[in-house]
């Protein structure tokens, strides 16, 4: 594999990945707060429903996560483990990518699947054999948010504010964030009774609303939004009966085409550990770029 391709799919690699568990972390509560609106006892607004579930969020510590991701012929991917979000974004999720250009540049590298370990100031992913042959021996290669926000310009700063600052109702954040909601009605998922809502973000005014950039970077932002073809986003939630999000979808459009992403949350309260890799078996990814060529990873990503 050649050096400059190699270091454009790692970052490509850091930012799906990193994006994955912000939707990842997009939970609700762990089990405790008041009647949800899917019971029928009760008849309470989508607003209302939706910012019960959002402070109830506020309780949950940590919850199982599966989710599915693609994006035209760019990728296809599944993500499977566990978060934690007490004291910062912190937990493991196990990528595979299953179709389209990342899964071919993922088989070069020699797996089509990696770990993806979360800290708070950054995150790692743990790379196979082959590739470890392009940095010295070392496997895990750290993404610092720091670095990520440098190397990505506005639309990196989104992103590590988002990491850093994420809770794990953003989803219901979004969605109340937007101005449109509608309950869509009452559906069963994974044998729970649940209330579905749905509606429509405005991405550029969304990072306005609950990001904390400049003024110059949500300018910055907003045109690099542009050139990436992503405007809007819908968003669909499922609550159930305990005001607990099981289920969670995305579409918007993008440049590389159709941009789709379903996640659902389970034993909420399970515990969680992450700890930063062994320091001799890691590598610093800018230190991989350094060598030359440009980063191609802003392409695959979604705010």
């Amino acid at each position: 594999m050649k050096s400059t391709t190699a270091r454009r799919m790692t970052l490509s690699v850091a930012v799906v990945a990193a994006l994955t568990g912000v939707a990842a972390c997009g939970s609700s509560d762990s089990g405790k707060g008041g009647k949800a609106a899917g019971d029928g006892a009760i008849n309470v607004s989508p607003i209302a429903a939706l910012r019960s579930a959002e402070q109830s969020t506020d309780k949950a510590d940590s919850a199982k996560v599966r989710s599915t991701t693609s994006i035209g012929n760019l990728m296809a991917m599944t993500a499977n483990g566990a978060l934690t979000w007490g004291d910062g974004l912190k937990g493991n999720l196990t990528i595979t990518y299953t179709g389209g250009k990342m899964a071919e540049m993922m088989r070069q590298a020699g797996t089509a699947s990696m770990e993806a370990r979360y800290l708070p100031d950054a995150y790692y992913a743990h790379m196979s054999d082959v590739y470890a042959q392009h940095t010295g021996g070392k496997h895990w290669i750290k993404y610092s948010y720091d670095e990520l926000a440098k190397l990505g310009g506005a639309s990196g700063s989104y992103l590590k504010d988002q990491l850093q600052n994420s809770t794990p109702n953003q989803s219901v954040k979004m969605l109340l964030a937007s101005g449109d909601v509608k309950k869509v009605g009452e559906e069963t998922v994974s044998g729970a009774h649940t209330t579905h809502y749905a509606g429509t973000v405005n991405v550029a005014d969304l990072a306005r609303k609950s990001s904390n950039l400049s003024a110059e970077q949500l300018d910055a932002l907003k045109k690099q939004l542009d050139q990436a073809g992503v405007t809007t986003d819908t968003i669909d939630l499922w609550i159930n009966d305990q005001n607990l999000l099981v289920k969670k979808s995305e579409q918007a459009d993008t440049a590389n085409g159709k941009m789709t992403s379903t996640a659902s949350y389970s034993d909420y309260g399970v515990k969680v550990s992450a700890e930063a890799p062994p320091a001799g078996d890691t590598t610093d990814f800018a230190k991989l770029l350094k060598s030359g060529g440009s980063p191609a990873g802003s392409s695959a990503s979604k705010p």
